[in-house]
């Protein structure tokens, strides 16, 4: 099996989408001889994982659910698995240090780029920045209380069913308990209590409390049932083809774990390298030659990345790598022209270019 070369983060949460840019501005000036330094990237992917995670524990008077509650299906052992929900892919720049690049200009010009944090350009004499796709991603949730982890549970055990040490007298006197919680809130609902609450509103509060409480005993008898959701983010880097390597796998008791753990249900990613990047041509056919001292930009690439799990493809898309491309070069007169100065927009996944243009011509 090939290498797969990873970095796992564990997150408690997920992703907000994009987060915001941190960004710097560099000027072309004298003290810096006219020049401005800055890396191309390579293109990442970040897999996020959503598992769903139930856990089922038995209540204490399972035993006699079919007794007094007449069912079938009460909860007999502890159960926990999980669920493989989604998987999201946010590919994302990062620095390359084996491309880094000098932007030289023209003595007395004043061009500025725009970097990230990454270092890598976002945007050529204007602040306006690239467009970024928002990506809704995942939330971590906790599981909700059971109905035995509430004030109501501790509110329905009677110093009776405390102090009984039979575990079927005990039963006996929840289910009674139970019994009589349904009666009164019967007659509350037909006005035959004899103690009526003062009003709708005292009425609404009485009668969630004897649903809490009900609730309590039917899952001593039930059984309870919990659910959470699960994130975990994976950063995997598209560089060499694979064919159905394992990326991660999903445990019952565990979600997310590593590849190597044999203890879950494998997720397959396949990557295959469909269109590498070309440098232009001229109009006789010939490879046209980088511009001395241009401004260098990447001509990406494509790959088709899929990933599947149990027979079902949760991803399956052809994304842009600046890895699989080329890096060509702008004249870098465009950016210094007196008249007319060009301004452009990076692809900061890719290094690419979005928008070229003049500054006159800049849209907001």
């Amino acid at each position: 099996m090939k290498k797969i070369w990873l970095v796992a983060v564990i997150s408690l949460f997920a992703y907000q989408g994009i987060k915001a840019q941190t960004t710097q501005k560099l000027t072309a000036t004298k003290a810096s001889e006219y020049g401005i330094i800055y890396s191309l990237p390579n293109t990442v992917v970040d897999i996020t994982i959503e598992i769903e995670k139930t856990i089922k524990k038995p209540g204490e008077f399972y035993r006699y659910a079919k007794k007094y509650l007449n069912a079938n299906d009460a909860i007999a052992s502890e159960i926990q698995s999980s669920v493989l929900k989604s998987i999201t892919i946010t590919p994302r720049g990062v620095a390359n240090p084996k491309q880094q690049y000098l932007m030289q200009f023209k003595s007395g010009s004043t061009p500025f780029l725009i970097i990230n944090e990454e270092n890598l350009p976002l945007a050529i004499n204007t602040d306006k920045l690239p467009n970024t796709t928002e990506v809704s991603l995942p939330k971590a949730i906790e599981a909700n209380p059971t109905p035995l982890e509430t004030d109501a549970a501790k509110q329905v055990i009677s110093g009776e069913i405390a102090q009984s040490q039979s575990s079927a007298k005990k039963a006996e006197l929840a289910a009674a308990q139970l019994y009589a919680l349904r009666q009164t809130r019967q007659d509350i609902l037909n006005g035959e209590a004899e103690q009526m609450p003062a009003d709708g509103k005292a009425m609404e509060l009485v009668l969630n409390n004897i649903q809490a409480q009900e609730n309590a005993l039917i899952a001593m008898f039930m059984g309870t049932t919990q659910i959470s959701t699960d994130v975990k983010t994976i950063t995997y880097y598209p560089n060499e083809a694979i064919d159905h390597d394992i990326l991660a796998r999903v445990s019952a008791t565990e979600g997310v774990i590593d590849a190597n753990n044999l203890a879950g249900e494998p997720i397959y990613i396949s990557m295959e390298v469909v269109e590498q990047g070309e440098l232009p041509i001229t109009e006789k056919g010939a490879h046209k030659t980088f511009p001395k001292g241009g401004v260098a930009y990447n001509i990406p690439g494509k790959v088709a990345l899929k990933i599947e799990s149990q027979g079902k493809t949760f991803c399956d898309k052809i994304i842009s790598t600046a890895q699989h491309g080329v890096v060509f070069g702008i004249d870098p007169k465009m950016f210094t022209d007196k008249k007319a100065p060009a301004y452009l927009l990076f692809d900061p996944v890719t290094g690419s270019i979005k928008e070229l243009g003049a500054v006159s011509n800049i849209s907001e």
